[in-house]
């Protein structure tokens, strides 16, 4: 333009200074520089909305590129540039046009796309301008900021009723679509699944490993130790099975490591004698919902011994009695019959092999409580304190297995579907567990996290009701203060401490039950920028909602902006 413009006054300058010609020659000249205002106005306009469409049709390249450009090379890149480009371009009009397409993957992913055309002139061309060159550049940055997200799903026996395990599935299944579609190469996105109820699931493979404590697992039942049943050192085997008579609510197990019950104690066969409490079926001890014990009674024997002369002379004989011998000769042979009669027994506890352990694993302390926060914390197991560590506990409503930080999207998919709906709510464990999926411990290992990123960590817990169970307190109730303390605490429980950590967490409360709104979710939805965040907290009236809101946080956490 500025060349245009210094051509056209010197024209004018010519123009001025010229004496001959007629007034028509005149005139002519005179209208030049109208036409030429004109028509740079006219064409002017027309490139400039060219040069609108042309920027908007490189954003959106340039964001379509982002999805898959780190798998496609240099040919491929341009090829799908162009592609997207002229697809969305549509300027008959513009001519000569160019695209280029570059990617990098240096401190994040940039795509950058170039483009210019030339677009003819209607009036300019009066004055040598037959076309004007417009062009542009666009900039979509993904990856200086990375993503974890630790997806804490309720999977208690609730969640079987009004198809809401099966809403979950498939909410979960479109999340992880999301975010597996916002990364841009493997490592933007890594994702966790730590499915909960009263316990979760560590790995029935993990039983070797120093993290697990295995105190309580040793240990006689406290609640048979420090309360034995009526006539305890008279039962033994055959007798009907000591615990369904009485307050304790257990059931007698046909083995050591099996939950079924029966209602005499084996008197032959592997398991004769063996007296192995199963699950707290009369939840009479209500802190033992759901425990399969681990090991048995091995009643042995308390007897006497006596020796009773059955026959003597010279046709004495033992007949067809056990235990029984004859000695001497003649008239002075003597048979005589030891008999060895039970007056009781005397039962020891002897656990179960670690090896039969189902993985499951409950809140950190020891059989009297919590022990210096470890249950509301991600401090590392210490092999010199036992309440630091991880206590094994025979679940028979173990959760499935958790899974660490991953962006094996297929293996992913295929444990969400092996779900299923058992045991009661403890989000405590479940949240506390989602943390120790983003910083590593146990089986569960977190990628160590480079400098050149800046990592945003995320935890979203939904659950479809009240806590009603953990370790030490719980009824079965609806609402339960004792578990609900450790979990926000006027804000110093496991929710305060994760913020505390710098992660933000999304809940969900799928109530379908017309349970009260929890306000303990409300509360533990934040972030450390704003630590009661109403807009990070979803209340949901029906399963099907649960897609919507998954849905709304995956936009939230997964969306593109072009930088420049």
């Amino acid at each position: 333009m500025t060349h245009f413009w210094t051509k056209l006054s010197r024209s004018l300058g010519h123009f001025r200074k010229a004496r001959g010609g007629n007034v028509a020659t005149t005139f002519a000249l005179a209208a030049l520089p109208v036409l030429a205002a004109v028509g740079f106005s006219v064409d002017y306009s027309s490139a400039n909305a060219a040069k609108a469409a042309m920027q908007s049709a490189l954003d959106s390249t340039a964001l379509m590129l982002s999805k898959d450009a780190a798998t496609l090379n240099n040919t491929q890149l341009q090829a799908k540039a162009k592609t997207y480009f002229e697809a969305l371009f549509t300027r008959p009009d513009a001519k000569n046009i160019t695209i280029n397409a570059s990617y990098t993957a240096d401190g994040g992913s940039t795509v950058i796309v170039k483009g210019s055309a030339d677009v003819p002139t209607n009036l300019l061309g009066i004055i040598g301008y037959n076309q004007i060159t417009v062009n542009g550049s666009s900039t979509s940055k993904w990856g200086t900021s990375r993503l974890r997200v630790a997806l804490v799903l309720d999977t208690t026996g609730s969640m079987n009723s009004d198809n809401k395990i099966g809403a979950l599935k498939t909410a979960t299944k479109s999340l992880l679509t999301q975010l597996q579609d916002a990364a841009a190469v493997n490592g933007d996105v890594y994702v966790s699944l730590i499915p909960f109820s009263k316990n979760v699931n560590l790995g029935a493979g993990n039983f070797n490993a120093n993290y697990i404590d295995w105190t309580d697992w040793e240990s006689e039942p406290a609640i048979l130790k420090n309360n034995k049943p009526n006539n305890w050192n008279d039962i033994g085997p055959g007798d009907s099975c000591p615990f369904s008579n009485n307050n304790h609510g257990f059931g007698c197990a046909t083995s050591p490591t099996s939950s079924s019950t029966t209602n005499t104690i084996p008197s032959s066969g592997a398991n004769a004698g063996l007296i192995c409490p199963s699950t707290d079926s009369g939840r009479k001890d209500s802190t033992k919902i759901g425990i399969i014990y681990n090991g048995c009674y091995n009643s042995v024997p308390i007897t006497s011994t006596s020796t009773n002369t059955v026959d003597t002379g010279r046709n004495a004989s033992c007949g067809n009695r056990s235990n029984c011998s004859c000695s001497g000769n003649g008239n002075n042979k003597r048979c005589v019959q030891t008999v060895t009669t039970t007056t009781g027994y005397n039962h020891t506890w002897i656990p179960n092999a670690r090896s039969t352990w189902n993985g499951c694993i409950t809140d950190r302390g020891n059989a009297a409580g919590p022990v210096s926060n470890y249950d509301r914390l991600v401090t590392a197991p210490s092999n010199n304190i036992a309440a630091s560590k991880y206590p094994a506990e025979q679940n028979e409503n173990c959760s499935p297995q958790v899974s660490g930080l991953s962006y094996n999207w297929a293996a992913m998919r295929s444990q969400v579907d092996s779900l299923y709906p058992l045991g009661a709510t403890n989000q405590p464990i479940g949240l506390v567990w989602g943390w120790q999926s983003l910083v590593g411990g146990g089986p569960l290992v977190a990628p160590a996290k480079e400098a050149n990123y800046t990592y945003t960590d995320v935890i979203i817990l939904l659950s479809d009701g009240l806590n009603t169970l953990n370790r030490w307190n719980g009824n079965g109730s609806s609402t339960n203060t004792d578990v609900d303390k450790r979990m926000y605490d006027n804000g110093a429980g496991t929710c305060a401490n994760i913020k505390n950590a710098g992660v933000t967490i999304y809940t969900i409360q799928v109530n379908t039950g017309g349970d009260p709104t929890s306000t303990l979710l409300q509360n533990c939805a934040g972030s450390p920028d704003k630590f009661v965040d109403a807009s990070k907290f979803f209340l949901l009236t029906s399963a099907s909602q649960i897609v919507t809101a998954f849905n709304a946080i995956g936009t939230d956490l997964t969306k593109l902006r072009v930088a420049k």
